[in-house]
C-alpha cells in the first residue's frame, strides 16, 4: 500500500513538472514554472513554491512552454504558440518554418502569456484610440500652519495639478490657493490671499518638438489684482525625455489683461493722511520663454521645477516672472510629503505695493490615477 502511494506521488510530481514551462540558463540550471512576461531585459517566471522569480534575459539560453506564449520581435512581427528552442532560436513547437520562423534571442523585445497579452492589447487599444477620460492622473498638495497664544495666525496652501497624457498629446489643468491671516493684534488682517488656475495643451509634432496653447487666470488681494487673464501659445522642444526625467524648453507669445482695483495708501505729503489709487486696467502683448524639469531622483523622491518669463512687448521694460519647484518624498503609493517654493513677480506693481510674492510651504501630497501603460 505504501509503495502504491509513493508511486502515485512520484507520477503526480512528474506530471506537474511536465505541465510547467521550462527555462534553461547558461550555467545549465533548469527552472520550472509559468512564464508570465518579459521585456527583453528580464523574464518573470511564476513558480509554485518559490513564488515570482525574475531572471536576467542574458542568462537564458532557451525555454520550452506548455502554454501559449506571445513573442514580439524588434521588427514588429510576432510569434504565438507553444514556444520551444531550436538551435538557440525560439520557434513555435511543431510549426512549419514559415508559420513559426526561428527568432534569435536578441531580436525578442517582449514575451507575454495569453492573459498578459490580452491585458496589454486592451491597454494599447486605449492608448491608440483614447477617450477623453482615459489616462488622467494628478496630485493634490496641502499645507497648514497655525499659531495661538500671544499670536493668532493661520496659513493654508492648496495646490492641484491634473494631467492627461498620451503619446500624441498632453493636457494639464492646475489650480493653487494661498491664504494667511493674523488675529492678534486686532483688527484681523489678511496677510496673503492669492488664487491661480489655468489649463495648457501640448501636441507633439515630432518625437522632440511640440506646440502648446494655454489660458491662465489669477487674483491677488494684497496686490489689488482683481483678475489677470492670459491666453497664448508657442513651440517647445524635449531636450531630455526618458521614463525618469523630462526637460523641456519652450517659447511663444500671449495676450495679458491685468485688472487692478481701487485702494488707499498713506499720503507721503499729508494732509489728507490717505490718498486713493484709482483702478486701472492694462492690456499687453507678451513674449513667453521658459523651461520645465521633472525627474525621479530615486524610487521614492521626485523633483519638479518650472520657470516662465513674460517680457512685455507693449510696454517696454515691463515683465512678469513665475517660478515653481517641489520636492516630494513618497510615503505610500498614494501619499507623499512635499516641500514647495513659488515666486510670482511683476515689474510694474501698483503704487505703494511690492511686485514680488514668495511662498515656502510643506505638507502632504495625495497622488491619484495611472498616467501610462
Amino acid at each position: 500500500m505504501r509503495q502504491s502511494v509513493l508511486c502515485v506521488l512520484f507520477i503526480a510530481l512528474c506530471a506537474s513538472a511536465t505541465l510547467a514551462d521550462q527555462v534553461t540558463l547558461k550555467n545549465g540550471d533548469r527552472l520550472s514554472g509559468d512564464i508570465v512576461s518579459g521585456d527583453g531585459k528580464t523574464l518573470l517566471l511564476k513558480t509554485e513554491f518559490v513564488g515570482d522569480v525574475t531572471i536576467k534575459w542574458d542568462a537564458i539560453v532557451g525555454f520550452e512552454s506548455t502554454q501559449n506564449l506571445n513573442l514580439t520581435l524588434k521588427d514588429g512581427s510576432k510569434i504565438s504558440g507553444k514556444i520551444t528552442t531550436k538551435d538557440g532560436k525560439f520557434v513555435v513547437a511543431g510549426a512549419a518554418p514559415t508559420a513559426g520562423a526561428p527568432a534569435a534571442k536578441e531580436t525578442v523585445v517582449a514575451v507575454r502569456n495569453d492573459a498578459e497579452q490580452k491585458t496589454y492589447d486592451v491597454a494599447t487599444e486605449k492608448m491608440e484610440h483614447p477617450k477623453f477620460w482615459y489616462f488622467w492622473s494628478g496630485v493634490f498638495d496641502t499645507g497648514l500652519a497655525l499659531t495661538r497664544g500671544n499670536s493668532s495666525t493661520a496659513s493654508y496652501t492648496l495646490d492641484t495639478r491634473d494631467v492627461r497624457e498620451t503619446p500624441r498629446d498632453k493636457l494639464t489643468v492646475y489650480a493653487n490657493y494661498i491664504f494667511a491671516d493674523t488675529q492678534i493684534p486686532a483688527p484681523p488682517t489678511t496677510t496673503a490671499n492669492l488664487f491661480q488656475a489655468g489649463i495648457r495643451g501640448d501636441l507633439n509634432i515630432s518625437p522632440r518638438t511640440f506646440v502648446f496653447a494655454f489660458a491662465g487666470f489669477a487674483t491677488n488681494e494684497l496686490q489689488h489684482l482683481d483678475l489677470r487673464q492670459t491666453y497664448g501659445g508657442g513651440f517647445g522642444y524635449h531636450v531630455i525625455k526618458t521614463d525618469r526625467t523630462v526637460f523641456d524648453v519652450f517659447g511663444g507669445f500671449d495676450y495679458d489683461r491685468d485688472e487692478f482695483g481701487t485702494y488707499t495708501i498713506t499720503n507721503p505729503t499729508p494732509p489728507p493722511p490717505l490718498t486713493t489709487v484709482a483702478a486701472f486696467d492694462q492690456n499687453s502683448a507678451e513674449a513667453v520663454v521658459g523651461e520645465e524639469f521633472d525627474s525621479h531622483l530615486s524610487k521614492r523622491t521626485m523633483v519638479t521645477e518650472r520657470f516662465s518669463l513674460f517680457p512685455n512687448l507693449s510696454h517696454s521694460g515691463d515683465y512678469r516672472m513665475q517660478f515653481d519647484s517641489t520636492l516630494a518624498m513618497q510615503l505610500k503609493a498614494w501619499l507623499s510629503w512635499q516641500v514647495s517654493f513659488t515666486d510670482r513677480y511683476i515689474s510694474y506693481p501698483p503704487p505703494g505695493l511690492k511686485g514680488n510674492d514668495l511662498v515656502l510651504s510643506t505638507g502632504l501630497r495625495v497622488i491619484w490615477g495611472k498616467a501610462k501603460l
